[in-house]
């Protein structure tokens, strides 16, 4: 039922509200006079994101933004003991699922009852439709259930990515060149302008060099550390007896790190994923940033088309400069984020696509 809410057709649907939900944040970004804290408004985006466009939900920006902040409390008591004492981190976490799921229920049933003005299937439609499909109707629970799994699935490691792409075309300044002149060379990108209609599905999975980008973001910061499995049959590994039944854990990170396929491995270097060189290609579980096998990630066609709608709208229409001296150290729990958030100032940008430079944002010199 879930894979059809990431199919192709699903997926063409999804595009004009996601570029619009980006287009929405980086205007705001760029409005604000002071420097934002990337992480933070990657995870508000992200968690917009799937708000309005996987589930449809017509919540007024107040109300959005009180449950961002219910969902974040969520999130932050997920790994937490399971001990049900008062103030416990166990607790919180209970109460904020509890809040959540009222949110929710309360947003489904204004969705059930309002079906006007649709001009596209979320993946709420769609779930609803598949669960007919296979002679199953949904129940609230189960539809509260599956909502908060599609957030959930769509939010921390989604901001952990776009946080990485912002910095490391904030680092590599010619990446993000590079990444114009195809837009350019496509007919996407015109007089810094993108080029109405231009950005379908199949336009943007023609964009070689962005793929590569955002495959090498991936490899180098993957957002979460590992997987786990169970073992289905006995097995033996460097010299060890594996029981069936057992649990394991396999690390995605040392994977990247100690992979023989890929050169230089600490190096940011999309070209690695070029025709030329196609390191990913020399080995079946060398890269893996979705997991693997039968069980790789659902949802992982559209994470990457979301990051790779991001850094189109980044390379088309945004101006940036990084706020501090020095890049901030990098934390890898609970995903992969910078130690401070990092803090970035974007610049709007007037009707011929120049920035709009005033008082102290003049001084602060030029931009990438």
């Amino acid at each position: 039922v879930f894979s059809k809410i990431f199919s192709h057709e699903a997926l063409e649907s999804y595009l004009p509200k996601i570029q619009l939900v980006i287009k929405d944040t980086l205007r705001a970004w760029s409005s604000n006079p002071e420097p934002i804290n990337v992480y933070h408004e990657a995870q508000k985006l992200t968690f917009r994101m799937a708000i309005r466009v996987l589930l449809g939900f017509r919540i007024p920006d107040e109300e959005l933004g009180r449950l961002f902040e219910v969902y974040q409390q969520f999130v932050e008591n997920v790994f937490s003991l399971p001990m049900d004492l008062p103030f416990s981190g166990y607790r919180r976490g209970i109460r904020a699922r509890e809040t959540l799921q009222k949110g929710l229920e309360k947003a489904i049933q204004e969705k059930l009852q309002n079906t006007q003005g649709k001009d596209y299937a979320d993946a709420l439609d769609i779930l609803i439709e598949s669960g007919k499909e296979h002679g199953k109707e949904l129940t609230m629970q189960e539809l509260k259930d599956g909502t908060l799994e599609l957030i959930f699935a769509a939010y921390a490691t989604t901001a952990s990515a776009s946080t990485s792409l912002i910095m490391q075309l904030l680092k590599h300044p010619r990446v993000l060149e590079k990444l114009r002149e195809e837009l350019r060379s496509k007919g996407i990108l015109h007089n810094g302008c993108i080029c109405e209609g231009s950005l379908r599905l199949d336009n943007i999975n023609s964009l070689h060099y962005l793929d590569c980008v955002i495959k090498e973001v991936l490899r180098l910061f993957t957002p979460i550390s590992g997987g786990y499995r169970t073992v289905l049959q006995t097995f033996e590994l460097d010299g060890f007896q594996i029981p069936k039944g057992w649990s394991v854990m396999y690390s995605i990170r040392d994977t990247h790190d100690t992979a023989p396929v890929f050169k230089d491995v600490d190096v940011f270097d999309p070209d690695r994923f070029g025709q030329g060189r196609s390191e990913d290609k020399d080995g079946r579980f060398h890269y893996l940033p979705f997991g693997g096998g039968v069980r790789t990630c659902l949802g992982k066609h559209l994470a990457k088309l979301f990051l790779k709608a991001l850094a189109i709208e980044l390379a088309s229409t945004s101006r940036f400069e990084l706020a501090t001296r020095t890049f901030p150290k990098i934390t890898l729990v609970p995903v992969v984020h910078p130690v401070d958030g990092l803090k970035v100032k974007f610049f709007g940008l007037d009707s011929n696509q120049n920035e709009i430079l005033t008082g102290t944002d003049a001084m602060l010199g030029a931009t990438v």
